[in-house]
């Protein structure tokens, strides 16, 4: 543990890039050792200059101790670019983090068909569907959905791939202890319980303009591929797909309508060479030889009933009439369920306010939504918004 402060007073050092600490840890082998370099000798280091080894004269290790209290506080541990568990598809990216604060149980990435999902948070209701059919699609394959849990595509994909109860990882541009968005929140708990949450940056960081990019390369670098499924023009989702190429991975995208606004990039990318995507064994056949034990073409196209933008308006349900009342106890339900009917009204509700309503975590409350409209019980609107289709009284 105490050698862990000195990797946090390298990074935490402001003004000093990534590349120079990385040349440092080349030159020195460990931050204990840059720590206790003389200036003359850091001055040797590959590409460093005067103000750069002036920042190393700070020797003050007071914000490392606190950090490490937090990370004890809250479960977090560290994971350095030393460490044997540090994924090897990373540690080859151009740039990769020196070191990663780590909630939740890291898979052997370099052993796994890790697809980064991304795309716009200004998603229209198609794109939600795609982005959870196919983070279900990819999960349930045998595949690990990656993504920066932002609002919009990321969440719905994050949200598809915990419905199929696979392993899912996040990477977010804030201190793991800090809710960006907010109404992420309860998806931080939830990846964290099935899989794993990754920052670079500490406990206590707030979200910053400038993490976004630098988070960007860790998502791409994790992965195998990087699937684009709603973007317009100008998103952050293109500078992630092209930081992928950069990285040597393989792009994919999802086609959306030649008008559509939102589609713009995505139809841009297949234009230029991506793979076109319209279930997740267009993505996971490509590593199929190389995973032949882990991946599955028939999980993969299995869908829930309550995924599939097509198929929901195919399938519209029957609704009970909302004037039907019926007790809880003519109806065999969870605790879940019977919040949930409690919660929703006749105004169609979001997931995420039904999710911050009842404070039920995002896995059950999908599940107990999923069971409930099979049933007839509540009906299900474009946009993943929910309605009820009976009134439950004692």
């Amino acid at each position: 543990m105490s050698a862990l402060k000195f990797w946090i007073w390298l990074t935490g050092l402001k003004g000093l890039s990534n590349q120079t600490r990385l040349a440092l840890l080349r030159h020195f082998g460990t931050p204990e050792d840059v720590f206790y370099a003389d200036a003359g000798e850091i001055l040797l280091t590959e590409g460093i200059t005067r103000e750069q080894a002036a920042l190393l004269e700070n020797h003050k290790l007071d914000a490392a101790d606190r950090v490490l209290a937090d990370c004890q506080r809250l479960g977090l541990r560290i994971l350095t670019i030393q460490d044997a568990e540090y994924p090897g598809r990373l540690k080859n990216i151009y740039d990769p983090p020196c070191l990663l604060y780590v909630k939740g149980r890291l898979p052997a990435f370099d052993e796994e068909a890790a697809v980064a999902v991304v795309g716009t948070r200004d998603c229209t209701p198609y794109g939600v569907a795609c982005a959870e059919k196919l983070g279900y699609g990819l999960t349930k394959g045998g595949g690990i959905v990656v993504s920066g849990l932002a609002r919009g595509i990321d969440a719905a994909a994050t949200r598809g791939a915990l419905r199929a109860g696979g392993v899912t990882v996040g990477v977010v541009g804030n201190g793991l202890d800090v809710h960006y968005p907010y109404e992420s929140r309860y998806l931080y708990e939830d990846v964290a319980a099935a899989g794993v949450l990754l920052s670079e940056y500490p406990p206590g960081a707030e979200a910053a303009k400038s993490h976004f990019p630098a988070r960007n390369r860790i998502l791409s670098g994790l992965s195998l591929a990087t699937l684009v499924v709603e973007a317009p023009a100008r998103s952050g989702a293109l500078i992630t797909a092209e930081t992928a190429l950069e990285q040597g991975r393989e792009v994919f995208a999802v086609p959306g309508p030649i008008d559509a606004p939102t589609s713009l990039g995505c139809n841009r990318l297949i234009r230029d060479g991506a793979g076109l995507v319209s279930d997740a064994w267009d993505i996971l056949r490509e590593y199929e030889a190389r995973f032949p034990d882990k991946l599955r073409c028939e999980e993969a196209r299995k869908l829930p009933l309550t995924l599939g933008y097509q198929a929901r308006q195919k399938t519209e349900p029957k609704p009970v009439p909302p004037s039907l009342s019926l007790s809880k106890n003519d109806l065999s339900l969870t605790d879940d369920q019977i919040a949930l009917l409690r919660t929703l009204t006749d105004e169609p509700q979001q997931v995420d306010d039904l999710i911050e309503l009842t404070g039920i975590p995002t896995r059950r409350v999908l599940s107990a939504l999923t069971v409930l409209e099979i049933e007839n019980l509540v009906q299900q609107h474009s946009g993943k918004h929910y309605t009820r289709a009976v009134t439950l009284t004692e």
